[in-house]
């Protein structure tokens, strides 16, 4: 790599504009070449000009453009992130980034260099997203993906600064919806309508209010007399820890969960194979190490996409339900807390936050039933306060 010089070139009026001869970086390689960058029109006093080539020329001298910077956008990807960094990114994340770039990222910044990222371009580029009818949803996985990609640029001393810090998304227009939740009752009547294992997949993570790749990872060492441990999770064929350090964590569990759990190793399923039906036991193994949920036919993990997509939603568009997911379930596990009367640390505790405003704000949702009991615990109030009021007598 070429030492970097210190330049300080005048400006230079040629014709009606003024100019400046500097030298840039025009490759990975460390290549550089002089070139005339136009500056002001001539009609502009030199002390003026002279302070526009100041302003230009101080990132070039402090090294604030590196020479990687001059790699091609699509070059650095292709060689650097996708094999360097991508690997260390969770599967779906992988695939979400992998078709972002694809279909949003390369058809736009292919010719740029890392250096023409400038935050008024990407600015530019996710305030015209709004104005394609891009989805907000969208526009925040979009998002994510340059973010990822330019951080890692700065990691490895392509860039000095990620241009995408301090970016301002398009603001969301959507209707402001609560998470969609289901009650006690509702609960019961799919529950009814699956068959198992599937029908206890869903009684444990409402009850117990475990994300669905934990539900997947749970060995039978983790099952406890009075509680769940959480150790691993399992999503889409990638394993690994837990989503936060708080996520991992042992938690309380009413005893009718354990016995419907250990209730498994005794079933047997009929499966329908061509004309005939085949029988398989529910749990193929149960030692320390077997998963309690295996899949009925070989004992291997399971698929979330698939219970969802073949028992959950059937059962729950049954019973008229459209919203029910595994999110969903989750979501309920935190409001019937919040119902029942528990106070927040404690839903907090056993939803395994890290943050108490996380629970209460997203997780524990408001329904009407608990507002009309605060209202009548208001009125209460207030007729209490009305008649033990004592009138000051005018002397």
């Amino acid at each position: 790599m070429a030492r970097r010089r210190f330049q300080d070139p005048k400006p230079e009026r040629v014709g009606n504009h003024w100019y400046l001869r500097i030298y840039q970086d025009m490759g990975a390689a460390g290549a550089r070449k002089r070139q005339r960058i136009k500056l002001a029109p001539a009609s502009m006093p030199e002390r003026e000009a002279r302070k526009i080539a100041a302003e230009m020329l101080r990132p070039l001298n402090q090294g604030l453009i590196t020479v990687g910077s001059a790699v091609n956008f699509a070059q650095y990807v292709s060689t650097t992130y996708i094999p360097t960094e991508l690997p260390l990114l969770a599967r779906t994340t992988q695939n979400s980034y992998q078709g972002i770039i694809a279909k949003y990222l390369e058809p736009r910044f292919d010719s740029f260099c890392l250096r023409d990222l400038t935050p008024l371009t990407l600015q530019r580029y996710f305030s015209g997203l709004a104005g394609d009818r891009v989805a907000y949803p969208s526009i925040l996985k979009i998002r994510d993906a340059p973010s990822s990609i330019l951080r890692s640029a700065v990691r490895y001393g392509f860039l000095v600064q990620n241009p995408m810090d301090g970016l301002q998304m398009p603001p969301d227009k959507r209707a402001r919806r609560p998470k969609p939740y289901i009650s006690p009752e509702q609960f019961n009547n799919v529950v009814e309508f699956m068959p198992e294992p599937y029908a206890t997949m869903v009684y444990v993570a409402i009850w117990t209010g475990v994300r669905v790749s934990e539900l997947l990872a749970l060995r039978w060492r983790c099952i406890h007399a009075d509680s769940i441990t959480i150790e691993e999770r399992f999503c889409r064929g990638d394993w690994s820890v837990p989503k936060t350090q708080a996520s991992a964590a042992t938690i309380g569990v009413d005893s009718g969960v354990i016995a419907r759990i250990q209730r498994l190793k005794t079933l047997t399923v009929n499966v329908r194979a061509g004309y005939g039906r085949r029988q398989y036991k529910v749990v193929k193994s149960s030692g320390p190490d077997d998963l309690v949920f295996q899949s009925v036919k070989d004992g291997k993990p399971m698929s979330d996409g698939n219970i969802l997509k073949r028992f959950i939603k059937p059962a729950a568009q049954s019973m008229g339900l459209r919203f029910v997911n595994w999110r969903c379930l989750r979501t309920s596990h935190a409001t019937w807390l919040v119902q029942a009367g528990a106070d927040p640390k404690s839903v907090q505790g056993q939803m395994r936050h890290s943050r108490i405003a996380t629970t209460m704000d997203i997780y524990a949702q408001i329904v009407p039933a608990a507002q009309r009991r605060a209202l009548e615990k208001l009125s209460e109030f207030a007729k209490g306060s009305a008649r033990n009021f004592v009138p000051l007598v005018s002397q």
